[in-house]
Protein backbone atom coordinates (compact mmCIF):
# COMPACT_ATOMS: atom_id res chain seq x y z
CA UNK A 1 0.00 0.00 0.00
CA UNK A 2 2.26 2.37 1.01
CA UNK A 3 4.13 2.08 -2.92
CA UNK A 4 0.70 3.22 -4.35
CA UNK A 5 0.73 6.29 -1.90
CA UNK A 6 4.74 7.78 -3.05
CA UNK A 7 6.98 7.84 -5.91
CA UNK A 8 9.58 9.15 -3.45
CA UNK A 9 12.10 6.59 -2.60
CA UNK A 10 13.08 8.33 0.58
CA UNK A 11 9.56 8.68 1.63
CA UNK A 12 8.52 5.07 1.32
CA UNK A 13 11.70 4.62 3.19
CA UNK A 14 10.66 6.49 5.83
CA UNK A 15 6.70 4.67 6.06
CA UNK A 16 8.45 1.70 5.51
CA UNK A 17 10.79 1.58 8.91
CA UNK A 18 8.99 3.70 10.68
CA UNK A 19 7.39 1.74 13.56
CA UNK A 20 3.66 0.04 13.65
CA UNK A 21 4.56 -0.33 9.45
CA UNK A 22 2.22 -3.18 9.28
CA UNK A 23 -0.29 -2.12 11.34
CA UNK A 24 -0.25 1.09 9.65
CA UNK A 25 -0.20 -0.45 5.97
CA UNK A 26 -2.91 -3.16 7.12
CA UNK A 27 -4.99 -0.01 8.26
CA UNK A 28 -4.72 1.99 4.89
CA UNK A 29 -5.69 -1.53 2.77
CA UNK A 30 -9.05 -1.37 4.81
CA UNK A 31 -9.65 2.33 3.81
CA UNK A 32 -8.94 2.05 0.07
CA UNK A 33 -11.21 -0.98 0.22
CA UNK A 34 -13.67 1.27 1.99
CA UNK A 35 -13.73 4.03 -1.12
CA UNK A 36 -11.30 6.61 0.46
CA UNK A 37 -9.70 8.59 -2.06
CA UNK A 38 -5.77 9.49 -2.84
CA UNK A 39 -5.42 12.54 -1.25
CA UNK A 40 -7.02 11.55 2.16
CA UNK A 41 -5.30 8.41 1.83
CA UNK A 42 -2.00 10.52 1.94
CA UNK A 43 -3.13 12.49 4.37
CA UNK A 44 -4.23 9.79 7.02
CA UNK A 45 -0.48 7.82 6.24
CA UNK A 46 1.67 10.91 7.51
CA UNK A 47 -0.57 11.31 10.77
CA UNK A 48 -0.50 7.89 11.62
CA UNK A 49 3.41 7.72 10.97
CA UNK A 50 3.54 10.70 13.54
CA UNK A 51 0.99 8.99 15.96
CA UNK A 52 3.05 5.32 16.12
CA UNK A 53 6.53 7.46 16.56
CA UNK A 54 4.59 9.06 19.44
CA UNK A 55 2.82 6.12 21.24
CA UNK A 56 4.48 4.19 24.11
CA UNK A 57 4.78 0.07 23.50
CA UNK A 58 3.29 -0.46 27.25
CA UNK A 59 0.12 1.26 26.21
CA UNK A 60 -0.46 0.49 22.89
CA UNK A 61 -3.39 -2.15 23.36
CA UNK A 62 -5.20 -0.60 26.10
CA UNK A 63 -5.90 3.25 24.65
CA UNK A 64 -8.71 5.52 25.79
CA UNK A 65 -9.57 9.11 24.89
CA UNK A 66 -7.62 10.21 28.11
CA UNK A 67 -4.58 8.67 26.85
CA UNK A 68 -5.95 9.35 23.07
CA UNK A 69 -6.02 12.87 24.60
CA UNK A 70 -2.28 12.73 26.13
CA UNK A 71 -1.04 11.51 22.77
CA UNK A 72 -2.57 14.54 20.94
CA UNK A 73 -1.11 17.03 23.10
CA UNK A 74 2.69 15.51 22.87
CA UNK A 75 1.86 15.53 18.90
CA UNK A 76 1.17 18.65 18.90
CA UNK A 77 4.22 20.10 21.17
CA UNK A 78 6.89 17.89 20.58
CA UNK A 79 6.43 17.33 16.67
CA UNK A 80 6.04 21.14 14.10
CA UNK A 81 3.82 19.59 12.17
CA UNK A 82 1.02 21.75 11.46
CA UNK A 83 -2.46 20.22 13.16
CA UNK A 84 -5.01 20.58 15.34
CA UNK A 85 -6.39 18.21 18.15
CA UNK A 86 -9.41 17.49 17.00
CA UNK A 87 -7.69 16.32 13.55
CA UNK A 88 -5.20 14.30 14.67
CA UNK A 89 -8.17 12.51 17.00
CA UNK A 90 -10.19 12.43 14.10
CA UNK A 91 -7.58 10.14 11.90
CA UNK A 92 -6.14 7.84 14.84
CA UNK A 93 -8.80 6.64 16.97
CA UNK A 94 -10.63 4.61 13.78
CA UNK A 95 -7.02 2.99 13.44
CA UNK A 96 -7.02 1.85 17.22
CA UNK A 97 -10.46 1.06 16.67
CA UNK A 98 -9.61 -0.96 13.41
CA UNK A 99 -6.47 -2.85 15.29
CA UNK A 100 -8.90 -3.71 18.40
CA UNK A 101 -6.54 -1.26 20.15
CA UNK A 102 -9.50 0.95 21.52
CA UNK A 103 -11.01 1.07 25.14
CA UNK A 104 -14.22 1.84 24.10
CA UNK A 105 -15.86 3.68 27.69
CA UNK A 106 -18.92 1.41 28.89
CA UNK A 107 -21.90 2.61 30.71
CA UNK A 108 -23.12 -0.03 32.52
CA UNK A 109 -26.04 0.50 34.93
CA UNK A 110 -27.88 -2.45 36.88
CA UNK A 111 -30.75 -3.71 34.83
CA UNK A 112 -29.46 -3.16 31.40
CA UNK A 113 -29.26 -6.98 30.65
CA UNK A 114 -33.28 -6.82 31.18
CA UNK A 115 -33.31 -3.97 29.06
CA UNK A 116 -31.80 -5.94 26.51
CA UNK A 117 -34.07 -8.66 26.84
CA UNK A 118 -37.04 -6.72 26.26
CA UNK A 119 -35.71 -5.50 23.15
CA UNK A 120 -35.37 -8.92 22.09
CA UNK A 121 -38.26 -9.66 22.96
CA UNK A 122 -39.83 -6.95 21.11
CA UNK A 123 -38.09 -7.85 17.55
CA UNK A 124 -38.67 -11.51 18.03
CA UNK A 125 -42.31 -12.12 19.66
CA UNK A 126 -43.82 -8.49 18.57
CA UNK A 127 -41.93 -7.93 15.15
CA UNK A 128 -41.06 -4.07 16.06
CA UNK A 129 -39.35 -2.73 13.42
CA UNK A 130 -35.55 -1.63 14.19
CA UNK A 131 -36.45 1.84 14.00
CA UNK A 132 -39.44 1.49 16.56
CA UNK A 133 -37.54 -0.66 19.07
CA UNK A 134 -34.27 2.25 18.30
CA UNK A 135 -36.71 5.01 19.66
CA UNK A 136 -38.41 3.10 22.27
CA UNK A 137 -35.17 1.69 24.08
CA UNK A 138 -33.70 5.02 24.79
CA UNK A 139 -37.12 5.98 26.74
CA UNK A 140 -36.80 2.73 28.97
CA UNK A 141 -33.37 3.11 29.09
CA UNK A 142 -33.66 6.78 31.18
CA UNK A 143 -36.19 5.49 33.15
CA UNK A 144 -33.75 2.13 34.62
CA UNK A 145 -30.88 4.09 34.81
CA UNK A 146 -32.87 6.55 36.91
CA UNK A 147 -33.81 3.75 39.35
CA UNK A 148 -30.42 2.54 39.16
CA UNK A 149 -28.88 6.04 40.56
CA UNK A 150 -31.99 6.32 43.40
CA UNK A 151 -30.92 2.30 44.24
CA UNK A 152 -34.63 1.49 43.10
CA UNK A 153 -35.38 -2.04 42.52
CA UNK A 154 -37.67 -2.85 40.36
CA UNK A 155 -39.26 -5.54 42.48
CA UNK A 156 -40.58 -2.99 44.56
CA UNK A 157 -41.31 -0.32 42.45
CA UNK A 158 -44.80 1.54 43.25
CA UNK A 159 -47.19 3.91 41.58
CA UNK A 160 -45.42 7.34 43.52
CA UNK A 161 -42.08 6.58 42.26
CA UNK A 162 -43.75 6.43 38.58
CA UNK A 163 -44.85 9.93 39.44
CA UNK A 164 -41.30 10.56 41.26
CA UNK A 165 -39.39 10.11 37.52
CA UNK A 166 -41.91 12.05 35.56
CA UNK A 167 -41.99 14.76 38.30
CA UNK A 168 -38.10 14.79 37.96
CA UNK A 169 -37.78 14.96 33.92
CA UNK A 170 -39.49 18.13 34.34
CA UNK A 171 -36.55 19.31 33.66
CA UNK A 172 -36.53 18.21 30.06
CA UNK A 173 -39.55 20.40 29.01
CA UNK A 174 -41.42 17.51 27.58
CA UNK A 175 -45.04 18.63 25.94
CA UNK A 176 -47.75 16.79 26.76
CA UNK A 177 -47.75 14.53 23.52
CA UNK A 178 -44.17 13.51 25.12
CA UNK A 179 -45.26 12.55 28.54
CA UNK A 180 -48.21 11.09 27.20
CA UNK A 181 -45.71 8.71 24.75
CA UNK A 182 -43.41 8.08 27.53
CA UNK A 183 -46.01 6.90 29.84
CA UNK A 184 -47.43 4.96 26.97
CA UNK A 185 -43.74 2.99 26.61
CA UNK A 186 -43.60 2.70 30.13
CA UNK A 187 -46.62 0.66 30.53
CA UNK A 188 -45.87 -1.63 27.89
CA UNK A 189 -42.02 -2.40 29.29
CA UNK A 190 -43.73 -3.42 32.89
CA UNK A 191 -46.29 -5.63 31.14
CA UNK A 192 -43.39 -7.49 29.72
CA UNK A 193 -41.76 -6.81 33.27
CA UNK A 194 -44.65 -8.52 35.02
CA UNK A 195 -44.85 -11.44 32.79
CA UNK A 196 -41.24 -12.13 33.76
CA UNK A 197 -41.66 -11.82 37.23
CA UNK A 198 -39.58 -8.83 37.60
CA UNK A 199 -42.35 -6.28 39.51
CA UNK A 200 -45.69 -6.16 40.41
CA UNK A 201 -48.42 -7.08 37.78
CA UNK A 202 -50.32 -4.14 38.76
CA UNK A 203 -47.62 -1.50 38.37
CA UNK A 204 -48.77 -1.24 34.59
CA UNK A 205 -51.92 -0.72 34.66
CA UNK A 206 -51.27 2.20 37.44
CA UNK A 207 -49.64 4.31 34.73
CA UNK A 208 -51.44 7.33 33.13
CA UNK A 209 -50.49 9.55 30.82
CA UNK A 210 -52.35 12.65 29.81
CA UNK A 211 -55.46 12.91 27.25
CA UNK A 212 -54.24 13.00 24.00
CA UNK A 213 -57.72 13.80 21.42
CA UNK A 214 -57.92 12.21 18.61
CA UNK A 215 -57.14 14.69 15.91
CA UNK A 216 -56.35 17.30 17.94
CA UNK A 217 -53.56 19.22 16.12
CA UNK A 218 -53.08 20.38 12.32
CA UNK A 219 -50.37 18.40 10.02
CA UNK A 220 -47.20 20.56 10.38
CA UNK A 221 -46.56 21.03 7.21
CA UNK A 222 -44.94 23.63 4.63
CA UNK A 223 -46.67 25.24 2.05
CA UNK A 224 -45.94 23.62 -1.56
CA UNK A 225 -44.28 26.90 -2.18
CA UNK A 226 -41.71 26.26 0.60
CA UNK A 227 -40.98 23.27 -0.92
CA UNK A 228 -40.56 24.48 -3.86
CA UNK A 229 -38.14 27.25 -2.50
CA UNK A 230 -36.22 24.21 -0.78
CA UNK A 231 -35.66 22.35 -3.73
CA UNK A 232 -34.40 25.19 -5.26
CA UNK A 233 -31.65 25.32 -2.98
CA UNK A 234 -30.10 22.45 -4.52
CA UNK A 235 -30.12 23.58 -7.68
CA UNK A 236 -26.22 23.38 -7.86
CA UNK A 237 -23.51 21.10 -9.18
CA UNK A 238 -22.17 20.92 -5.44
CA UNK A 239 -22.06 17.39 -4.64
CA UNK A 240 -24.03 17.26 -1.24
CA UNK A 241 -26.80 19.53 -3.16
CA UNK A 242 -26.93 17.13 -6.03
CA UNK A 243 -27.55 14.21 -3.55
CA UNK A 244 -29.51 16.31 -1.38
CA UNK A 245 -31.93 17.81 -4.42
CA UNK A 246 -32.58 13.24 -4.49
CA UNK A 247 -33.37 12.83 -0.54
CA UNK A 248 -35.73 15.77 -0.58
CA UNK A 249 -37.80 14.84 -4.03
CA UNK A 250 -38.36 11.53 -2.80
CA UNK A 251 -39.43 12.69 0.92
CA UNK A 252 -41.76 15.58 -1.01
CA UNK A 253 -43.18 14.08 -3.89
CA UNK A 254 -43.96 10.29 -3.04
CA UNK A 255 -44.19 11.07 0.82
CA UNK A 256 -41.40 8.81 2.06
CA UNK A 257 -40.44 8.30 5.68
CA UNK A 258 -36.47 8.73 6.55
CA UNK A 259 -35.69 5.31 6.81
CA UNK A 260 -37.43 4.23 3.55
CA UNK A 261 -35.34 6.91 2.17
CA UNK A 262 -32.16 5.72 3.95
CA UNK A 263 -32.64 1.84 3.22
CA UNK A 264 -33.32 2.51 -0.37
CA UNK A 265 -31.38 0.23 -2.60
CA UNK A 266 -29.87 0.32 -5.72
CA UNK A 267 -32.15 -2.63 -6.78
CA UNK A 268 -35.24 -0.83 -5.64
CA UNK A 269 -34.85 1.97 -8.94
CA UNK A 270 -35.81 -0.05 -12.17
CA UNK A 271 -34.47 2.34 -14.97
CA UNK A 272 -36.26 0.01 -17.29
CA UNK A 273 -39.41 -0.17 -16.72
CA UNK A 274 -39.62 3.48 -14.75
CA UNK A 275 -40.51 1.96 -11.08
CA UNK A 276 -39.44 2.77 -7.95
CA UNK A 277 -40.39 0.12 -5.31
CA UNK A 278 -39.77 1.25 -2.12
CA UNK A 279 -40.96 -1.03 1.04
CA UNK A 280 -43.29 0.49 3.26
CA UNK A 281 -42.95 0.43 7.21
CA UNK A 282 -46.46 0.24 8.23
CA UNK A 283 -47.86 -1.71 6.17
CA UNK A 284 -44.35 -4.22 5.62
CA UNK A 285 -44.81 -4.58 2.53
CA UNK A 286 -43.28 -3.40 -1.06
CA UNK A 287 -44.99 -0.90 -2.61
CA UNK A 288 -44.43 0.03 -6.54
CA UNK A 289 -44.77 3.97 -8.14
CA UNK A 290 -44.00 5.28 -11.40
CA UNK A 291 -40.88 7.20 -11.50
CA UNK A 292 -41.36 10.41 -12.23
CA UNK A 293 -38.82 12.19 -14.81
CA UNK A 294 -38.06 14.83 -12.47
CA UNK A 295 -37.03 12.02 -9.80
CA UNK A 296 -35.69 9.98 -12.29
CA UNK A 297 -33.15 12.94 -13.17
CA UNK A 298 -32.22 13.77 -9.75
CA UNK A 299 -31.38 9.99 -9.15
CA UNK A 300 -29.57 9.54 -12.15
CA UNK A 301 -27.37 13.01 -11.62
CA UNK A 302 -26.66 11.33 -8.11
CA UNK A 303 -25.99 7.82 -8.98
CA UNK A 304 -23.76 8.43 -12.11
CA UNK A 305 -21.87 11.94 -11.63
CA UNK A 306 -21.81 12.32 -7.33
CA UNK A 307 -22.43 9.06 -5.76
CA UNK A 308 -19.07 7.86 -4.33
CA UNK A 309 -17.45 4.12 -5.14
CA UNK A 310 -19.01 2.05 -2.31
CA UNK A 311 -19.17 -1.26 -1.53
CA UNK A 312 -22.93 -0.68 0.29
CA UNK A 313 -25.72 -1.29 -1.94
CA UNK A 314 -28.04 1.76 -0.20
CA UNK A 315 -28.29 4.47 -2.54
CA UNK A 316 -27.58 7.41 -0.24
CA UNK A 317 -24.43 6.89 1.12
CA UNK A 318 -21.96 9.46 2.81
CA UNK A 319 -19.97 11.89 0.77
CA UNK A 320 -16.28 11.32 2.85
CA UNK A 321 -14.64 8.02 3.54
CA UNK A 322 -15.58 5.25 4.32
CA UNK A 323 -18.55 6.21 2.12
CA UNK A 324 -21.23 4.42 4.87
CA UNK A 325 -24.82 4.38 4.18
CA UNK A 326 -26.41 7.08 5.55
CA UNK A 327 -28.74 6.30 8.49
CA UNK A 328 -32.65 8.23 9.54
CA UNK A 329 -30.53 10.94 11.64
CA UNK A 330 -27.87 11.65 8.95
CA UNK A 331 -31.39 12.08 6.68
CA UNK A 332 -32.64 14.77 9.09
CA UNK A 333 -29.48 16.50 8.57
CA UNK A 334 -29.70 16.62 5.45
CA UNK A 335 -34.03 18.30 5.60
CA UNK A 336 -33.52 20.68 8.76
CA UNK A 337 -30.60 22.97 8.38
CA UNK A 338 -32.15 23.90 4.56
CA UNK A 339 -35.46 24.67 6.48
CA UNK A 340 -33.77 26.79 8.90
CA UNK A 341 -31.99 28.38 6.58
CA UNK A 342 -34.45 29.73 4.48
CA UNK A 343 -36.58 30.72 7.37
CA UNK A 344 -39.52 28.46 6.55
CA UNK A 345 -41.81 28.68 9.16
CA UNK A 346 -42.97 25.25 10.30
CA UNK A 347 -43.36 23.57 13.30
CA UNK A 348 -40.98 20.86 13.03
CA UNK A 349 -37.73 20.80 10.48
CA UNK A 350 -37.35 17.03 10.21
CA UNK A 351 -37.98 14.85 6.94
CA UNK A 352 -41.56 14.01 8.46
CA UNK A 353 -42.12 18.31 7.44
CA UNK A 354 -42.04 17.03 3.63
CA UNK A 355 -44.37 13.74 4.14
CA UNK A 356 -47.18 15.77 5.76
CA UNK A 357 -46.34 18.42 2.82
CA UNK A 358 -46.56 15.70 0.04
CA UNK A 359 -49.98 14.27 1.88
CA UNK A 360 -51.32 18.52 1.86
CA UNK A 361 -50.74 19.10 -1.55
CA UNK A 362 -52.67 15.61 -2.62
CA UNK A 363 -55.74 17.09 -0.47
CA UNK A 364 -55.44 20.43 -1.99
CA UNK A 365 -55.53 18.20 -5.93
CA UNK A 366 -58.43 16.85 -4.75
CA UNK A 367 -57.73 13.09 -4.24
CA UNK A 368 -59.74 10.98 -1.91
CA UNK A 369 -58.35 10.26 1.69
CA UNK A 370 -58.22 7.00 0.22
CA UNK A 371 -55.96 7.43 -1.99
CA UNK A 372 -54.21 9.68 -0.01
CA UNK A 373 -53.36 6.96 2.62
CA UNK A 374 -52.13 4.22 -0.29
CA UNK A 375 -49.68 6.79 -1.73
CA UNK A 376 -48.36 7.67 2.05
CA UNK A 377 -48.64 3.86 2.80
CA UNK A 378 -50.77 4.17 5.97
CA UNK A 379 -52.05 0.69 7.03
CA UNK A 380 -55.54 2.64 8.05
CA UNK A 381 -57.57 4.83 6.84
CA UNK A 382 -57.15 6.02 10.31
CA UNK A 383 -53.79 7.75 9.90
CA UNK A 384 -55.01 9.31 6.77
CA UNK A 385 -57.84 11.44 8.61
CA UNK A 386 -55.92 13.91 10.18
CA UNK A 387 -55.44 15.58 6.55
CA UNK A 388 -59.40 16.55 5.85
CA UNK A 389 -58.76 19.13 7.98
CA UNK A 390 -56.15 20.81 6.03
CA UNK A 391 -58.87 20.98 3.07
CA UNK A 392 -59.34 24.38 3.28
CA UNK A 393 -62.01 24.26 -0.16
CA UNK A 394 -64.13 21.74 1.73
CA UNK A 395 -64.26 23.75 4.97
CA UNK A 396 -64.86 27.03 3.14
CA UNK A 397 -67.99 25.15 1.41
CA UNK A 398 -69.14 24.59 5.20
CA UNK A 399 -68.50 28.02 6.09
CA UNK A 400 -70.85 29.40 3.28
CA UNK A 401 -73.61 26.60 4.20
CA UNK A 402 -76.83 28.90 4.27
CA UNK A 403 -78.34 27.66 7.41
CA UNK A 404 -81.74 30.12 6.73
CA UNK A 405 -84.17 27.60 5.22
CA UNK A 406 -83.79 24.86 8.84
CA UNK A 407 -84.78 27.74 11.15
Amino acid sequence: MFEKLFSSAAALQRHQDGPLAAERERYLQHCSDSGATYWSMRIKCNELLRAAMLLDANVKHDIDMDGLGALAERRMVVQNAPTTRSWFIAVTRPWFRFLGWWNEPIVAYEFQDRLDQYCLWMRNERGFSESTIASWRPRVRDFLIWCSAGERELQLLRPSDIDAYFIDDVAHHWVRRTVATVAALLRNFFRYAASQGWCSSRLADSIRGPRIFAQESLPYAPSWSDVQRLLASTSTDAPQDIRDRAILMLLAIYGMRATEVATLRLDQVDWQQRVIRIFRLKRRQPQAYQLLPSVAEALARYIDISRPTSPYSEVFVGLHSPHRPLSRAAIYKVVSPRILALGIKVMHHGPHALRHACATRLVADGLTLKEIGDHLGHRSAEATRTYAKVNLAALREVGDFDLGELL
